[in-house]
């Protein structure tokens, strides 16, 4: 059985003053405060989600 790979990200820019789906793009990832670190499983969709918020956050090792 193939183990899952993960990806960490930390949000690093406010999501206010940005349109609508920004914010609720940071909402899904599971983020919203500046500093705020998620570990999230590498799949297509969560990668969509950090492209269309990649000013935003950022991926930490």
């Amino acid at each position: 059985m193939a183990t899952k790979t993960t990806i960490r990200v930390r949000q690093t820019g406010s999501s206010t003053r940005r349109p609508a789906y920004q914010a609720a793009t940071l909402k899904g990832l599971g983020l919203g405060r500046i500093g705020r670190e998620r570990e999230l499983e590498d799949t297509p969709a969560v990668r969509g989600m950090i492209r269309k918020v990649a000013h935003l956050i950022e991926i930490v090792d």
